[in-house]
């Protein structure tokens, strides 16, 4: 088995940020790390909302130090759209001492360290450099010695220094001319400021909340920090770990700081990092949940009773007056990203929409979700109006080229034409010079300030001053399809005659004075755009009744001669050239411009979509790419993203297809059906698309461009466990069970918004929750009682019971959670149905217990898992088990003799978070450092086992390494580099093939599909070999060494390095595609043919 590993949804989870102006504006952007991603955002002021910037030109450094033990300095070059490396630092492993010198990648930028100083038994928990303006530079270390620790043989000395030494996190103060310099210590219940010379430490309790439910024996302390330093002024955000943030700031008296001043500030979610932008905004990645972009009131604010000023150290058994919680420093609260930090999932189609949804069950406590996934962009509806009657066709178009939003709305009626003004309001006009007597088949705005109306009987030029100019159609033809764009007029007459108009210098329509006769009638046609600095569109793209396209010229030396056709599978439908995957270039004057490809979309009747590339220079069409989009014929419309265009499909569901960091993306939208489009720009909308859809008019706008998946979040009380979906019960039964579950204690805590009291040891809350996936509706909620904690949950049937399904739920009472002295041998951490009973893992037995007439009966016990069991798969007389430590067990259930055998086992210990079942001998296992296994039982371990007749002792008596008599074999090891916490095979788009899709704790979500020939395999592999020297990392880490960090890579390609080809710069793509004997072309077709064969 060989396998391929696509990531359809990169971590969401932040776990550093920093801001800057890397645009070399006055703008600050920030960076944020995603675990192994770096992402550029950046804030929009005026509609609060955060963009992915990977366009814009980044001057600045960014230093990334990561566990490859190399520092590395990255510049951003926007006209290779991608991060260089220019400087390259190695270190060791523990980061703290260099083993081999970097080279200057680029000769412009070093790391000067001529002085290293090193330290024996130290371990550093954090560094900061500490402001001393132009002075030689200073660092302040957080450490500890262990010289004792690691000599005592009794091991208790460790915990102990911990306690002696409670310091979290240092923050350095501004210093030089912006301030005092020296650091904020962060501790347990306090902060402390410290510096060199003669100034004393002045310490500062961290304040408590009033009426707090946390154990007031438990210390507070600042898990997250944020300094904003302006010419004039500077101060800190530090957060505690219940999510409270405090305003900290300095009293100076001649440089030296005589007070720390708290503030009660806000509440938000905890983070594990802040950036505090000039503009007044709060960026905040949460640990758990969505990140935060929120404004904040950066004046100085009036004395308030919630600050806490202290002047010197003070005695520990001080303590501040408690505090209220309460809305602070923010006038308004956006939510930029949402985060997937995912703790089980389960895809399926329950809406019957085709395509199956992921349900992820995420977050942590009072602010936990259950999201439903779709695979679509998220469609923000700006406005719906109704119309007198169905429209047919809807356009925009704008009253001077110059002008930067459109002016008019043009709709289409069977018989008539209704124009509608943009402006505060949209309201229908009558001197627009449009006829609203008839249909209109295609509008445009022609030259700088004319517009033009094609209609069935003729061509209507409307001038700037009014004057309007017409073209009758000859005799009782009709025109019956056109193409139009800012110079140029073609339309297809009755018959197949095309008929080519060109706008002269003077403004003036003039037909040209030859007409060509097609061989078939014309169902469709396209012109592209006007080319900026030329005169005219060279090519027309024009579709016919025979299954084929034809590209004619349109250049005064050939007009309308033919140059290239294409023979399609079945009659097209639409077409639509447009000019994509641009790339930022510069000319001999200095003049910035983007020069991309000119792509020929061809929508068919059968609902297919095909893409090729046209030849800007003979018109030939070659690199077809194919795309199944729905039941409906595809209908193509021209439209703007971020300043580049794209084609929107319409078909069953309606698809965008566009450029993203240099990247095609072909995504369905998340909306209902629409049958015409247009783009629209607005003050309130810039790149908007306007619809009909039966008789309304939408008005509609696509902001996350780049995301794969759209989501619907419903609340949950608790952090999500594990969840089981079931049918839908009758009325009687939820009548019956809404009876039952009023006696149950449901209270309704702000919780959501302050976050949940800590729990003691031993203190526990859960609940089972029944609810509606589509709606999101809560049809049943049962809270277990006081200190149980739910740690497994499964739905089955008992045969003695008819047709009644129970929901089982594994509970623990009382427990408390210290693996080196509390014995776990009692918690039920794994139920599964079997064979009309049901497997329960408790603590390290296995058991089948069946319904009793008061309780469930043990029927039978297994008691050779070593540790404790986390999960349990069946298939058939075979039960797969999975240890917390020691990887995968297969069990046998032998009925006649009531024994569960354990028959094989893995040869690796593997710290198993989920498992999936692949078939009869095959199991996925993922563990906890972020591999994935799959193990495969031999042939005839199988056979043995199945017709053995020697009975349990003899297997325990062949025993091997301490374990079952057969060992599993490994089929594929392939490390992700986040903890994956599900794994399941499931098919993702109708008509594909089956996949294992994983997600990850980051938010991560990927899949790893099978190869079907040797052929791809073969090519593919020999890909990544290229793609691993040709392309390294950028932070210095070695490709292979990362994905083999715990286990040596086995039979797996990554398809995120592999896919990282279309990134490349020309000339090595040229080179990596001339090593496999393909084209650059047919290298990317590959690729995403292997895509789209799977998923999106």
């Amino acid at each position: 088995m060989f396998l391929y590993n696509i990531t359809l949804q990169r971590a969401t989870g932040i776990t550093h940020a920093i801001h800057g102006n890397f645009s070399g504006t006055k703008m600050q952007e920030i960076v944020v790390s995603r675990g192994k991603i770096i992402e550029l955002l950046r804030p929009d002021a005026n509609t609060g909302k955060v963009h992915t910037l990977l366009t814009v030109e980044v001057f600045d450094y960014i230093v990334i130090g990561s566990d490859s033990g190399r520092i590395v300095i990255l510049e951003y070059h926007p006209s290779k759209n991608m991060f260089e490396k220019i400087h390259q630092e190695t270190f060791g492993k523990s980061g703290c001492r260099r083993i081999v010198p970097g080279q200057d990648a680029a000769a412009r930028l070093t790391i000067s360290s001529p002085l290293e100083a090193h330290k024996a038994n130290t371990l550093v928990y954090h560094v900061v450099g500490v402001d001393v303006g132009f002075e030689n530079p200073m660092f302040a270390c957080l450490e500890m010695d262990y010289e004792e620790a690691d000599s005592d043989p009794t091991g208790k000395l460790p915990p102990t220094r911990n306690r002696r030494s409670p310091f979290t996190s240092w923050t350095s103060v501004p210093g030089g001319s912006d301030g005092p310099s020296g650091v904020l210590i962060c501790s347990e219940n306090y902060i402390t400021y410290k510096n060199f010379g003669d100034q004393p430490d002045i310490r500062c309790p961290i304040p408590r909340r009033r009426n707090d439910l946390d154990d007031p024996e438990r210390g507070m302390i600042f898990v997250c920090s944020a300094t904003h330093k302006t010419k004039s002024m500077f101060f800190f955000l530090a957060q505690t770990e219940q999510g409270d943030i405090f305003k900290v700031t300095l009293e100076t008296d001649e440089e030296m700081v005589t007070e720390i001043r708290l503030k009660y500030f806000d509440t938000i979610p905890v983070a594990t990092a802040m950036c505090v932008l000039k503009t007044g905004f709060l960026f905040v990645s949460s640990e758990f949940g969505n990140q935060l972009l929120t404004w904040v009131m950066m004046t100085r604010s009036p004395s308030s009773p919630l600050q806490c000023p202290w002047r010197r150290e003070t005695p520990s058994s001080s303590s501040p007056a408690p505090q209220e919680p309460r809305a602070g420093g923010r006038t308004g609260e956006l939510i930029p990203h949402h985060d997937l930090s995912g703790q089980c999932v389960s895809i399926a189609d329950l809406a019957n929409e085709d395509t199956p949804q992921l349900y992820v069950a995420c977050g942590r406590g009072p602010r936990s979700t259950l999201r439903v996934l779709r695979h679509g962009l998220e469609v923000s509806e700006m406005a719906v109006s109704e119309l007198p009657g169905n429209p047919n066709a809807v356009w925009t178009v704008r009253k001077h080229v110059e002008d930067e939003f459109d002016a008019y709305i043009i709709v289409s009626f069977v018989n008539a034409t209704l124009v509608l003004s943009i402006g505060e309001t949209v309201e229908e006009v009558t001197d627009s010079g449009f006829l609203g007597t008839t249909p209109t088949l295609s509008c445009s705005l022609l030259g700088e300030d004319a517009l033009v109306q094609v209609y069935p009987d003729g061509i209507r030029h409307i001038r700037a001053d009014k004057r309007v100019n017409e073209w009758k159609t000859p005799g009782k033809k009709t025109i019956v399809r056109c193409a139009v764009n800012q110079r140029q007029v073609v339309i297809a007459l009755t018959g197949g005659e095309l008929v080519y108009f060109e706008m002269d210098p003077s403004g003036q329509l003039n037909e040209y004075t030859e007409r060509k006769e097609m061989s078939a009638d014309v169902v469709c046609m396209s012109l592209a755009n006007v080319p900026p600095g030329e005169q005219r569109s060279r090519f027309l793209a024009v579709g016919l009744v025979d299954n084929t396209v034809r590209i004619i010229s349109l250049d005064p030396s050939d007009c309308l001669q033919p140059l290239s056709m294409q023979a399609l599978p079945a009659q097209p439908e639409s077409l639509c050239i447009v000019e994509m995957g641009g790339v930022e270039k510069q000319d001999e004057l200095g003049e910035k411009g983007t020069i991309g490809f000119l792509y020929l979309n061809i929508g068919l009747q059968n609902g297919v979509l095909l893409r090729t590339v046209l030849d800007p220079v003979t018109g030939d069409l070659s690199d077809t790419r194919t795309r199944y989009l729905g039941s409906r014929p595809v209908k193509l419309f021209r439209v703007r993203m971020q300043g580049q265009e794209a084609v929107l499909a319409m078909s069953s569901r309606s698809w965008l297809s566009y450029s993203y960091q240099s990247r095609f993306h072909l995504t369905p939208l998340s909306y209902e059906t629409l049958e015409y489009a247009s783009g629209f720009a607005s003050e309130q909308c810039p790149e908007g698309i306007v619809a009909i859809s039966t008789n309304t008019l939408r008005i509609l706008a696509l902001e996350k461009l780049g995301a794969v998946f759209n989501q619907v979040a419903f609340p949950l009380q608790y952090t999500p466990r594990k969840f089981e979906m079931v049918e839908a019960a009758g009325e009687d039964e939820r009548e019956l069970a809404a009876e039952m579950a009023a006696a149950f204690l449901n209270e309704n805590l702000p919780e959501a918004i302050f976050g949940a009291p800590k729990a003691g040891a031993g203190q526990w809350a859960s609940l089972v929750r029944l609810i509606n996936p589509i709606q999101g509706t809560t049809l049943d909620l049962v809270q277990l009682e006081q200190n149980e904690a739910a740690f497994s949950v499964a739905v089955c049937r008992f045969p003695n019971t008819g047709d009644d399904w129970y929901v089982l739920v594994g509970v623990a009472r009382d427990m408390i959670l210290n693996p080196r002295s509390t014995p776990v041998e009692d918690v039920p951490l794994a139920i599964a149905p079997f064979q009309g009973r049901i497997l329960v893992g408790v603590g390290k037995l296995l058991r089948i217990y069946d319904l009793g007439k008061k309780k469930l009966l043990r029927k039978c016990e297994n008691k050779h898992v070593p540790n404790l069991v986390t999960s349990i798969h069946t298939i058939g007389q075979r039960v797969i088990v999975t240890d917390v430590s020691e990887s995968l067990f297969w069990v046998r259930y032998r009925r006649n003799e009531n024994q569960l055998i354990i028959f094989a086992d893995d040869t690796y210990p593997r710290w198993v978070t989920t498992a999936c079942l692949l078939d009869y001998d095959t199991m996925a296992a993922a563990d906890k450092f972020g591999n994935i296994s799959i193990v495969r039982l031999p042939p005839n371990t199988s056979d043995d086992v199945d017709e053995d007749p020697t009975g349990n002792k003899a297997l325990w008596d062949r025993g091997l390494l301490n374990g079952a008599s057969q060992k599993a074999e490994v089929i594929m090891n392939y490390h992700v580099g986040e903890t994956v916490l599900s794994i399941q095979k499931t098919t993702l788009i109708p008509g594909g093939s089956e996949s294992m899709v994983y997600t990850t704790l980051s938010g991560g979500i990927g899949i790893l599909v099978p190869f079907t020939s040797h052929e791809d395999h073969d090519f593919f592999q020999h890909l990544e070999m290229h793609m691993r020297s040709e392309f390294p990392p950028l932070c210095g880490r070695d490709h292979l060494s990362f994905r083999s960090y715990y286990f040596p890579v086995k039979n797996v390609i990554d398809g995120d390095l592999c896919e990282q080809f279309n990134s490349m710069d020309p000339h090595k793509q040229k080179s990596v595609a001339e090593e496999l004997d393909r084209t650059p072309p047919e290298v990317s077709k590959k690729l995403e043919d292997i895509r789209t064969r799977y998923a999106f």
